[in-house]
């Protein structure tokens, strides 16, 4: 279960604490999980930005890698208002979720493969609570293999892509006895200042992965009368 007094992985445990002595007022910790606690959509970033998240103890707040996010969430009507610019200014998600692959936040924002892997559990935790027909959006490379090998599924056969997306088994029933509907794995390039500035990821770019996010949600229900039998990727 997740713990914002994680201490497990040395280097990050030190670095925040270096943190919180130069910075008193930042959260400086493992910043939990923001937004419906039943989502349709749950969202995967990398790590908590130093003077974002970090600061603020809420995912893409505070910083520049939130504006697009937010923007968009509230364009599609996940988030009441386009801003979040910190962990009590009121704004709600609404059938959305946003976590990260990596809880802490790391030096440079480089997590090593060690700390990807000892985090992982978190994730894995938070997946497996997912509804059958959850949408979940990786933003990046790193965040696109912490799902996969949070779920057990093989790397190569599931290559990271903008614009990419691949049935997941849930696991989880129907509410009808059915097969429940799959989970669908979503890639986006990340919403960090270097894409967006360099036009690497644009917001029609982004707009069009949540297109695909929507359409698939409003072809899921609870209690599907016919599932798909040969989900395609």
């Amino acid at each position: 279960m997740f713990d914002t007094g994680c201490t497990a992985c040395p280097r990050l445990a030190g670095y925040l604490a270096e943190c919180r002595a130069s910075h008193p007022g930042y959260f400086g910790r493992p910043v939990p999980p923001f937004g419906d606690p039943a989502p349709r959509l749950l969202i995967v970033g990398l790590a908590p930005g130093y003077h974002g998240a970090n600061r603020s103890g809420r995912p893409f707040t505070g910083d520049y890698a939130g504006v697009l996010l937010y923007e968009t969430l509230h364009a599609y009507g996940f988030a009441g208002r386009p801003q979040s610019v910190a962990a009590d200014d009121g704004l709600v998600l609404t059938g959305c979720r946003i976590t990260n692959a990596v809880k802490c936040c790391p030096p440079e924002n480089k997590p090593d493969s060690a700390e990807i892997s000892r985090c992982n559990p978190f994730l894995a935790g938070e997946l497996a609570a997912l509804g059958p027909g959850t949408a979940i959006l990786a933003l990046g490379q790193i965040a696109h293999k912490a799902v996969l090998k949070a779920l057990g599924r093989r790397q190569k056969e599931h290559p990271f892509g903008h614009g990419a997306a691949f049935m997941l088994p849930s696991p989880a029933r129907g509410e009808c006895g059915s097969p429940a509907p799959p989970l669908r794995l979503f890639d986006s390039y990340h919403c960090s200042r270097y894409n967006t500035q360099t036009h690497r990821l644009t917001p029609a770019m982004f707009r069009d992965v949540f297109n695909a996010i929507r359409t698939y949600l409003e072809g899921t229900a609870p209690c599907p009368s016919s599932p798909s039998s040969s989900p395609a990727n």
